[in-house]
């Protein structure tokens, strides 16, 4: 299998802070990769080391073959998490402006960033200034400029963070839309539903340390199994569900994960009697739950080995 970036034994430190510890990695070429992880987790420095703007401290990178990000950045697209567009530059001008920063001649670089605008549903902000767009829009365009030059590689940090409902969906097609396309897409977030819905691949990141790596499917075996439940009711009343282990309550929608032994039928039972029920499915595990239980085994690993110390 080729990859598109390997990462083997980094790590990262500022002063007497790990930011990444050891961190070994592969993503294929062709696939969406999930970087998962809380804030200050160490994703961004993942991203920022691949990418050349920090070097590690230990460890190598390899990115579609090469060992230094900067010499192929005409090959790759980078979304950082700090957004920003020059407001007074009109939309058109500025995707065009992030093309032939990658070496796109003037007149190609125009065109294809009217078309893509257009494509995009941005026609009409073709020669109107990026001050006057919302904080969605604004974020498609910078995606336009990411992409303009058709890299191989697009690495997104964050790039769901602060949209709304339209325009997370409108984020998330440029993202599949990239795939079809043959491009590698890697994304970093902390929203497990844009992971899971999207990802070939996830890894999660926590206190500096890589915790899981594989495909969804190999994440997810030999997790317990729990309910998932959509309902209408007082959700207090699934605290007092017989048998009940673990419980993440969304309002109106739960996960509820039974101890040893109980019947999931026997619950359904239980809850027919208690809430209005709209969904029941017994299933596997979801990428949040997963990530939640990661994150509590991690830290009581991590109290232990300090008390031991």
């Amino acid at each position: 299998m080729e990859h598109a970036l390997t990462l083997h034994g980094v790590t990262k430190r500022f002063g007497s802070f790990t930011a990444v510890s050891d961190l070994t990695l592969e993503v294929p070429k062709g696939c969406i990769y999930g970087f998962l992880g809380q804030n200050g987790a160490g994703k961004t420095t993942t991203i920022r080391m691949v990418m050349s703007i920090f070097r590690p401290d230990a460890g190598t990178i390899s990115v579609l073959g090469q060992p230094d990000a900067a010499a192929i950045k005409d090959r790759l697209g980078y979304l950082p998490e700090e957004k920003g567009l020059y407001k007074k530059m009109k939309t058109a001008e500025i995707v065009a402006y992030f093309g032939k920063l990658k070496g796109m001649d003037r007149s190609t670089a125009n065109q294809r960033a009217r078309e893509l605008l257009t494509r995009y549903g941005l026609g009409e902000w073709l020669d109107k200034r990026c001050e006057a767009m919302s904080k969605g829009m604004g974020q498609k365009v910078q995606v336009l400029g990411t992409i303009i030059h058709e890299p191989d590689l697009v690495i997104l940090d964050e790039p769901f963070s602060g949209l709304d409902p339209v325009n997370r969906d409108v984020m998330r097609d440029l993202i599949l839309d990239m795939k079809r396309q043959g491009r590698t897409v890697i994304f970093s977030t902390h929203g497990m539903e844009h992971a899971e819905q999207l990802c070939d691949y996830v890894m999660m990141i926590h206190k500096s340390r890589l915790q899981f790596a594989g495909t969804l499917a190999e994440v997810k075996r030999g997790r317990d199994r729990g309910i998932q439940l959509d309902y209408d009711g007082d959700g207090a009343a699934l605290q007092q569900l017989p048998g009940l282990a673990r419980l993440n309550d969304h309002g109106k929608s739960a996960e509820i994960y039974l101890a040893p032994g109980r019947d999931p039928q026997q619950a359904l039972r239980w809850l027919l009697d208690h809430v209005t029920v709209r969904r029941f499915d017994y299933r596997e595990a979801s990428l949040h739950e997963i990530f939640v239980r990661t994150v509590d085994d991690a830290n009581r690993k991590l109290a232990a080995a300090g008390k031991e110390g």
